[in-house]
């Protein structure tokens, strides 16, 4: 499996790389994120335009980003439209949404992108190669907030991603039970031990799949989710304690 590195950071190695999302309404609440996550332990942040009220004027958009990355500096700035169906705020339809990736890209201003899988294979396949052509990486990924897919569904969806030319390749499954928890760390482990040319990321959302935001270092998972302050999604956990959490299991297990 080779590694994906995005600016200084080299994701696919090592400890599981922290990312914190951004979830402001408006600039002053993004902005303030924005520095408190340049002053944290993480390795990268998700700045969630979906959040963002204005996110509809796409020249706003860029202003946002402009200032993202005079703040976050030399960290990676990955940028997500989230839509409604996979559990973000805003509905939007297919071409608002390529629309809005391919005004992203072309500013040079984000270093990833996340782009649904559910959004089509010709979508897909299109936006991958506008961010390519611009430097841009993609991480391609799969929310389900209401169950947890057999495993060799999960394995079939990373297969797809990979397929359809991704960078790094993302599942989130939302656990009914410990079973389902067991379900997807085994699919983890599986698809980076038997398929994966690219980072892989996955978790289990909720209080009940906690566990598999710690323990990538264990079931292959590259990246990993946390908060500062307001949380993007159910079970994440506060950045700094994640931090020392990882770290301690990367000495023993080292």
């Amino acid at each position: 499996m080779q590694t994906v590195v995005v600016r200084n950071l080299t994701i696919g190695a090592g400890i599981p790389k922290i990312c914190v999302p951004i979830v402001g309404a408006d600039k002053e609440e993004i902005l303030t994120a924005a520095q408190n996550i340049q002053d944290s332990r993480a390795d990268f942040t998700e700045w969630r335009a979906d959040w963002f009220a204005q996110v509809q004027d796409l020249q706003k958009v860029k202003q946002i980003l402009a200032e993202l990355r005079g703040i976050l500096g030399q960290m990676p700035l990955l940028c997500t439209f989230r839509t409604k169906q996979e559990g973000g705020e805003k509905q939007v339809g297919l071409q608002a949404y390529t629309a809005f990736y391919e005004s992203v890209v072309q500013t040079g201003l984000a270093d990833l992108i996340d782009v649904e899988l559910s959004a089509g294979d010709t979508a897909v396949r299109q936006l991958v190669a506008a961010a390519h052509a611009n430097g841009v990486k993609v991480i391609a990924s799969s929310h389900d907030f209401h169950h947890t897919p057999p495993k060799e569904e999960i394995i079939q969806k990373l297969c797809k991603m990979q397929e359809l030319g991704a960078d790094l390749i993302k599942a989130a499954v939302m656990p009914q039970n410990r079973e389902d928890v067991l379900t997807l760390l085994s699919a983890t482990e599986q698809m980076c031990r038997e398929s994966a040319r690219c980072p892989v990321i996955t978790m289990a959302m909720g209080a009940a799949g906690v566990i598999s935001r710690i323990c990538g270092e264990t079931s292959g998972s590259a990246v990993t989710f946390a908060a500062i302050g307001k949380t993007s999604a159910p079970g994440q956990m506060q950045a700094e304690e994640l931090a020392q959490i990882l770290s301690v299991l990367h000495h023993y297990m080292g």
